[in-house]
C-alpha cells in the first residue's frame, strides 16, 4: 500500500510551509529517513525525511507551491505500483492509521529564509543558494556576496564557500573587537516587528483586495519576498486584532552600567558576555509580576493570566529577525540570563534554532536602541497584551533634585548620566493608560534602583 508524505507542522502557529526544494524525482528510490525535500515557512526551514522506503510513485506539487499542513504532497510505494489520483488533506490531529499517514519526524536547520530567498546585493543578486552553503556561510560569518559561484549559472556552491574560507584564513587576522550577540548589534530597522506566533486570521472580514497600480516606464517593480510578505500579514493583523497605544518614559541606567562594568569580567572568566539585555529582562519580569494583567492573553470571553514568564527577544540574523523565546525566565540568574541570551543569540545567527524556540511567549522585548534609534511604538507581537522597545543608551545632562520634584530648588544640579527612553505598547482592551504607565513605571524603577 501507497504511503503518504504530508506536509507537517512545524509548530502550533504554523500553518502552512512552501517547497523550496525536491531532492529526488519520481521513480527514485528511497530509503526510510531519505532526505526527499527541504520546506521553508517564515520560522524555519527543514529537511523532510521518506516516512518508508520504497519507489517515488508521484510529488503533486511542484517547487515554490505554498501548501497548508496536512497536505498530502508525494506518494512512496513499490516498483509498478499505481500512484493514487490527488488525495487532498490528512487530519494532522486524527488517530494514527494503520498505513503511515502522520507527518514524518523533521529536523529544522534555519530559522529564517536564506535558504531559499535571492538576497539584494550592490553588485547584483546571488541567487538562490542551498541550505548546505548557507549554513556553512553563517557558522563562518562569510558575506555570500564575496563568494564567486562556479555551480550552473554561477550558483554558489558547498565547494565555493570553504575554499573561500580557506583562502580568508591564510590572510593575517584584523585585530580582535569584543564580539556581541546579535541581539546587541545594530540590526536592519525590523527590530522592533517581532512577528512570532502571530494569527493571521482574526475573524473578522478582509477588505477586498486592491487592484495594483500600473508600473510606468521609468518605474521599477520589486517583487516582494515571502517573509516580507508574512511579516506584512502579521503587522496587518496585530494592528486589525488590538487597539495600540504606547507610552514612553526616560529611564537612568546608572545603576545597571555600573553593575555591568563591576561584573563582566567576572562573567566573561566563565565564557558568558553581558550585554545589557539580561537586565532588561530581569526588569520586565519584575514589572510582570507586579502588573499581572500585561502577562495574559485577552479572550472574548475574559483574561487569561499567565503564572509562568516566557520572554521574546527580537533578535537580528543576517537575512531577516527572529524571536527566540527565554521559557521560565524568572526561572534564571543574571548569570543564567546572560548565558542564555548568548546561546539564543549565537544559534539564532548560526540557524540552529528549534521551532519550539522560537514559540510561546508571553511578553516581548525589542532592543532597536542597538540601530541608534532613541525610541519607538512597537507593534504587539499576538497573542501578547503588550511589548517593551528600548531605545539607545546615550549620556545626556539631566536635572537631579533633592528637593521639590518640579518647583525651584536650591539642591538642584545637572549631572551626566547613562539615559534611555522606555517605549511600553500594550493593548488598549487590557489596560488603560494607568495600568501601562504603572508597568512601565515598574520596570524603569527595577532599572534604575538596580542592586
Amino acid at each position: 500500500m501507497a504511503t503518504k508524505v504530508i506536509m507537517p507542522q512545524l509548530g502550533e502557529s504554523v500553518v502552512e510551509g512552501t517547497i523550496s526544494r525536491w531532492l529526488v524525482k519520481e521513480g527514485d528510490a528511497v530509503e526510510k529517513y531519505d532526505v526527499l525535500m527541504e520546506v521553508s515557512t517564515d520560522k524555519v526551514d527543514t529537511e523532510v525525511p521518506a516516512p518508508a522506503e520504497g519507489v517515488v510513485l508521484k510529488l503533486y506539487y511542484p517547487e515554490g507551491e505554498t501548501l497548508h499542513a496536512g497536505t498530502v504532497i508525494a506518494v512512496i510505494g513499490q516498483p509498478g505500483e499505481i500512484a493514487p489520483e490527488q488525495p487532498g488533506k490528512v487530519d494532522l490531529h486524527a488517530p494514527a492509521a494503520h498505513e503511515t499517514e502522520a507527518p514524518p519526524p523533521v529536523a529544522p536547520t534555519q530559522p529564517a529564509r536564506a535558504a531559499v530567498q535571492p538576497l539584494e546585493t550592490t553588485g547584483g543578486d546571488i541567487g538562490r543558494i542551498s541550505p548546505v552553503v548557507s549554513r556553512i556561510a553563517r557558522e563562518h560569518s562569510v558575506d555570500l556576496r564575496q563568494v564567486t559561484g562556479t555551480g550552473r549559472d554561477g550558483r554558489i556552491t558547498k565547494k565555493d564557500v570553504l575554499a573561500y574560507v580557506d583562502a580568508r584564513s591564510a590572510q593575517p587576522a584584523a585585530p580582535a573587537v569584543e564580539e556581541l550577540p546579535a541581539w546587541e548589534r545594530p540590526g536592519t530597522g525590523d527590530l522592533f516587528k517581532p512577528t512570532d506566533d502571530l494569527p493571521l486570521t482574526t475573524g473578522e472580514t478582509r477588505p477586498a483586495p486592491v487592484a495594483p497600480a500600473p508600473v510606468g516606464a521609468e518605474d521599477q517593480l520589486v517583487p516582494h519576498p515571502r517573509l516580507r510578505k508574512l511579516i506584512a500579514e502579521h503587522m496587518v493583523a496585530s494592528i486589525r486584532t488590538s487597539p495600540h497605544v504606547t507610552t514612553v518614559m526616560e529611564a537612568d541606567l546608572t545603576a545597571v552600567v555600573a553593575h555591568r562594568a563591576a561584573q563582566r569580567a567576572e562573567f566573561a572568566a566563565k565564557g558568558v558576555s553581558l550585554t545589557f539585555t539580561p537586565y532588561f529582562i530581569q526588569a520586565v519580569v519584575a514589572a510582570l509580576k507586579a502588573v499581572p494583567q500585561v502577562n495574559a492573553v485577552y479572550r472574548d470571553d475574559g483574561l487569561l493570566l499567565k503564572r509562568r514568564y516566557h520572554i521574546g527577544m527580537a533578535t537580528a540574523v543576517p537575512d531577516g529577525l527572529v524571536v527566540p523565546v527565554i521559557h521560565d525566565a524568572d526561572d534564571f540568574s543574571l548569570l543564567g540570563l546572560a548565558r542564555k541570551v548568548n546561546d539564543l543569540a549565537s544559534r539564532a545567527r548560526a540557524g540552529k534554532l528549534a521551532p519550539d524556540e522560537i514559540q510561546g511567549s508571553t511578553f516581548a522585548v525589542t532592543n532597536h536602541g542597538t540601530g541608534g534609534s532613541l525610541f519607538a511604538t512597537p507593534i504587539i507581537n499576538q497573542p501578547n497584551v503588550g511589548i517593551l522597545g528600548v531605545g539607545a543608551i546615550q549620556k545626556r545632562a539631566v536635572v537631579i533634585s533633592r528637593g521639590h520634584p518640579v518647583e525651584p530648588s536650591g539642591e538642584d544640579y545637572i549631572a551626566v548620566r547613562p539615559m534611555a527612553y522606555l517605549s511600553f505598547t500594550f493593548d488598549h482592551r487590557v489596560l488603560d493608560g494607568a495600568g501601562g504607565d504603572g508597568f512601565l513605571m515598574a520596570v524603569k524603577r527595577a532599572l534604575e534602583e538596580w542592586k
